[in-house]
């Protein structure tokens, strides 16, 4: 039984997908609307009669973005370039045919991608075409990118990768929650409990991928930092070759991107609620393929979570706000009020040299290519439960 089915069954809506991506071919573009499984099972048509993320800001801390895309067109805002690395094609680190700008288009496409063609009838739809993209490269700058996406009107944050633990890393996180911001990031691909940054940190919603039957993907990195599943496996995306290039990709970066995607909906209906209430409606409202299963388990599992994501609920259940802090670890405190960088308001330095020998890493990937030759990155953001420290530098 295909996802579609499996959850309406069990409760009415569908999954919502987590993408660390691992890429397959080229298709069509009407293709590519015909496999976006995700929206069917998540009802999508329906979700939009009450949002679409309309007025929303959804900042992407990732590689690069194709701006152009057909499917994107006017999606995005004046970002800032925290990276380390130029955007385009040619960087020594790439493989031939590689861009640097796929993993960060793809996210972007997932998120608010609103197709082309009659009607914006064929490409990449993203689960809230209403929404704004900011865009931020980075690379080991995630913290002050954080701060950037912060103060120049991010109202949530999209963090598909994972890094070693920066000293900053939480502090900047904490800052957005206290400013009212979600974060939501993914807990990475490579099927073990090891921990990373900044699904780590208090306040992150932690995401894993689950496939169009609803069973989690094995590939999730399993351990407390897991919040939710959504989405992530045989997902059409975005490419950055082209204005018309798609791959098909797999992992928790496009799971978190539809938790984003997901978060942008609610802020839009729900402006008021903080990031812990915007947590509890998905929480509450989330849901599990083998309901007979699911009775065995004591919620959070580490390769559960809550259950996947459903948009379509957790929009219109009467749920009561709660706690502002919600169900979810949050920062305890105040937040430092560090300054992002100076001159930040206009944004840092677009080509900053690279630090040392380090290279960009995908999750279940390898070196500095967002994408394998022909595969969308099969990264996998090692997750770090948000009580410890720990982590590598990956995209996811």
């Amino acid at each position: 039984m295909r996802a579609t089915r499996t959850l309406h069954a069990a409760v009415g809506t569908t999954l919502t997908g987590v993408l660390l991506l691992t890429t397959g071919g080229t298709a069509a573009a009407d293709q590519v609307r015909k496999d976006l499984w995700p929206l069917e099972a998540f009802g999508a048509q329906e979700v939009w009669r009450t949002a679409t993320g309309k007025g929303v800001t959804v900042a992407v801390l990732d590689s690069g973005f194709r701006t152009t895309h057909q499917d994107l067109t006017g999606q995005f805002l004046r970002g800032a370039n925290f990276a380390n690395t130029s955007q385009g094609d040619g960087s020594k680190d790439l493989a031939p045919g590689q861009d640097l700008r796929d993993h960060g288009t793809a996210m972007a496409g997932i998120i608010a991608g609103h197709g082309h063609g009659p009607g914006g009838s064929e490409g990449v739809k993203g689960l809230a075409p209403g929404a704004k993209i900011l865009p931020i490269p980075q690379y080991k700058n995630g913290a002050a990118a954080t701060r950037y996406a912060v103060d120049h009107g991010a109202d949530v944050i999209n963090m598909s990768y994972g890094e070693t633990f920066v000293a900053d890393t939480c502090e900047s996180i904490h800052y957005a929650i206290e400013k009212g911001v979600v974060v939501v990031a993914a807990v990475g691909n490579d099927g073990w409990s090891k921990r990373s940054y900044p699904v780590g940190c208090p306040g992150a919603i932690g995401v894993g991928s689950v496939d169009q039957y609803g069973k989690a993907s094995d590939d999730n990195n399993f351990n407390s930092d897991l919040d939710l599943l959504a989405p992530g496996v045989k997902i059409p995306v975005a490419m950055a070759k082209s204005d018309s290039d798609y791959r098909t990709a797999d992992g928790s970066s496009a799971a978190t991107a539809y938790v984003s995607g997901a978060v942008a909906l609610l802020k839009e209906k729900f402006p008021h609620l903080t990031p812990g209430q915007i947590a509890n409606r998905l929480v509450k409202t989330a849901g599990l393929a083998e309901p007979q299963k699911a009775k065995h388990l004591k919620l959070p599992d580490v390769h559960y979570g809550y259950g996947f994501i459903q948009p379509g609920p957790a929009l219109t259940r009467d749920i009561p706000a709660g706690p502002a802090q919600g169900p979810l670890p949050m920062p305890q405190g105040k937040a430092p009020q560090t300054a992002v960088v100076p001159g930040a308001d206009k944004g840092p330095d677009p080509d900053p040299p690279m630090g040392g020998k380090k290279k960009l890493m995908l999750f279940g990937g390898g070196v500095i290519g967002l994408l394998a030759i022909g595969a969308i990155v099969t990264g996998a953001v090692t997750s770090v439960r948000r009580r410890k420290s720990g982590g590598s530098g990956e995209w996811s």
